[in-house]
């Protein structure tokens, strides 16, 4: 089994090495390239997920579809179809870039710190595709209108990733004016 890297950025977001991603996370995380994918169905609700409780940060709560880290040299497109199938059992189309910019650093009740560069895309399951999540990482998922989806994050941010209720401003599918 290889392992996974991860890679390194410095506050402008210039690569300045690798580090394994199951050491990365830790009470002082150094930044680091990740990213955010939103998946919308034909019907134009968003699949959210939750959390397996064996995740090192916030277990048990409720995310986007699914967030992965590119490795070194990959394509971040390809990092996103990887990570689809990986998590989720999902194929993925349509992959659009949709906040090249987002960028967030936030500390889970256990003190482990994300921080991270994370590019947010949205995607579309391929014609067919279910999700059929692995429980190592997702414990539960629904596909939900985008504005109850909009209500909860209002409502208790505290139930969602931190990354979700940050990220929620730059989501066009989120805006009360969306189509």
């Amino acid at each position: 089994m290889t392992t996974e890297l991860v890679v390194l950025l410095d506050e402008s977001g210039a690569a300045t090495g690798t580090s394994p991603k199951a050491t990365v996370h830790t009470h002082d995380t150094p930044l680091h390239l990740a990213f955010s994918c939103h998946v919308l169905d034909d019907e134009g609700r968003v699949l959210v997920t939750r959390r397996a409780l064996s995740k090192v940060t916030w277990p048990g709560v409720w995310t986007n579809s699914f967030c992965g880290h590119p490795g070194p040299g990959e394509d971040p497109i390809a990092a996103v179809r990887r990570r689809a199938r990986d998590e989720l059992g999902l194929e993925v189309i349509d992959i659009t870039l949709v906040d090249p910019t987002f960028r967030y650093r936030a500390v889970d009740a256990s003190g482990i710190v994300e921080n991270e560069i994370c590019p947010i895309y949205t995607a579309r399951p391929a014609a067919g595709a279910v999700p059929q999540p692995e429980a190592s990482e997702v414990m539960d998922h629904a596909w939900v209108e985008p504005e109850h989806l909009r209500s909860a994050i209002a409502a208790a941010p505290f139930t969602l990733s931190p990354w979700l209720v940050l990220s929620a401003p730059s989501l066009t599918f989120l805006r009360e004016d969306a189509p």
